[in-house]
């Protein structure tokens, strides 16, 4: 059991922010709590793989109490933080199966990220599916492949091609990396599978109301992105802004409908309700995306015993990226470290921007790094590396190595089970997979063998 004698902080969230924030303070003399909502800490950049069969989620995802197991000073709790009382200085959080629990502390990190926007059309979650969880990754690799089982069952053409098409609505890194895996999918893994449908014949339509894909990216890159995504099939369309989705299709402006019945949303980001309890709360002012305004040094205005990093924390545009948080939750850490051990107040948070990389498809990615632009094979490569050196733990390169090489040198996909349950078979269905036992035999009748 962890004294609490000393200096408590809570760190709320283990992605990037609150992971590398909790390891900063590994050798500070403070009791740290890490308030998690799921088990695990999510790699986010690769998790558009787990959903296109390519990575397991094992890969992505490691056990948050393994990050911190050398870690004593440290406990990890799960939970979904709900509320902060800045005047008592508590954390509430909620467990699985409803349980309330508080949690106190003198310096808080909020790491928490962010969620999905729908841009005040909330109605849109309903017909889709964002991109932002490994239960999300599962779900929609259930439903890309399920979909071409659907089409392999339907007489109607007009029925078939809806399953066959495949809607993203969102153009930035996430989006253009999830259309190209699903192009090659249908025309590099499941040709030749099929007996009544030709899979390559699906029509993945990447759409955004910008005017080019990747806009954080430069023009050349963004160029280069989209001759690479026509190539291979992907439907780009900018330019197009989303009016309607509805249970087979979305609408666009101008009243051009898309039947497709697998849709994903991967366009914007909004804060979870904890920013706005603890803007107010403490008095915070918040951007027009419900991001709390920090100081330079990352806590909130008039508290300087809380700090928000990554994603939810807004200052000098400072864009939405696993770098930002990354950065920001190692500032916090040693910002908490050196008031803790007596050292003067260090500079304030600067940002340094490493780049940006998006893969496009097999062998070919495009990179803006400070002046110098990859695209093609050579950007594929340099994207390989630098994701490759970020996952967490040995085992997780060793065995993501042997998947891509499966999936990028071969054509197959390592990882394309979707369970009788995800497939949306009802329970009478999934609850028995024995073939019918014989009336002449008592013994078969009763046996407990499944085949």
């Amino acid at each position: 059991m962890i004294g609490q004698q000393r200096h408590r902080v809570v760190v709320i969230g283990a992605g990037f922010g609150g992971k590398y924030a909790t390891r900063a303070l590994r050798k500070a003399p403070a009791d740290v709590t890490v308030v998690n909502g799921t088990n695990h800490h999510v790699f986010e950049p690769l998790i558009y793989q787990v959903a296109t069969g390519v990575l397991s989620p094992g890969e992505v995802a490691t056990p948050v109490r393994e990050l911190f197991r050398r870690q004593p000073n440290t406990e990890t709790l799960l939970g979904w933080v709900t509320d902060v009382d800045v005047d008592n200085r508590t954390v509430t959080a909620t467990a699985p199966g409803g349980l309330p629990y508080q949690v106190p502390y003198d310096t808080l990190i909020v790491a928490a990220g962010t969620t999905q926007s729908y841009f005040g059309n909330d109605r849109f979650a309903e017909h889709t599916i964002s991109l932002k969880s490994v239960d999300d990754a599962v779900e929609l690799r259930s439903r890309i492949l399920t979909a071409f089982e659907m089409a392999e069952l339907e007489t109607d053409p007009a029925a078939a091609a809806r399953w066959l098409t495949f809607v993203i609505v969102g153009a930035g890194p996430t989006g253009v990396e999830l259309a190209g895996q699903i192009a090659e999918i249908a025309h590099r893994t499941l040709p030749g599978e099929y007996r009544r449908i030709d899979p390559a014949q699906a029509r993945i339509v990447l759409i955004d109301a910008v005017d080019r894909i990747l806009p954080t990216f430069t023009p050349g890159s963004s160029a280069a992105a989209t001759e690479r995504l026509r190539r291979i099939g992907v439907e780009v369309r900018v330019g197009a802004r989303v009016t309607d989705v509805d249970a087979a299709g979305v609408e666009l402006a101008g009243g051009e409908r898309i039947d497709a019945m697998t849709r994903v949303w991967s366009a914007g980001v909004a804060a979870p309700p904890l920013a706005a309890r603890i803007a107010e709360a403490t008095g915070a002012p918040v951007d027009r995306t419900g991001r709390i305004r920090v100081e330079p040094d990352l806590t909130v205005p008039g508290h300087p015993e809380i700090f928000v990093v990554g994603d939810l924390a807004s200052m000098d545009g400072l864009p939405g990226v696993a770098q930002v948080s990354i950065q920001g939750g190692t500032y916090a850490g040693r910002t908490i470290r050196r008031r803790l051990t007596g050292r003067p107040a260090g500079k304030p948070f600067h940002y340094f921007d490493k780049g940006n990389i998006a893969t496009v498809s097999r062998f070919s990615a495009v990179a803006d790094l400070r002046g110098l632009r990859l695209s093609g094979l050579a950007g594929w490569l340099l994207w390989l590396g630098v994701h490759w050196a970020y996952l967490p733990k040995g085992r997780n390169r060793a065995s993501s190595l042997v998947r891509w090489a499966v999936a990028f040198l071969g054509s197959g996909r390592p990882e394309r089970a979707v369970t009788a349950r995800q497939a949306g078979l009802p329970s009478t269905q999934r609850g028995d997979l024995r073939p019918p036992a014989s009336h002449n035999s008592p013994h078969e009748q009763h046996s407990s063998t499944t085949w």
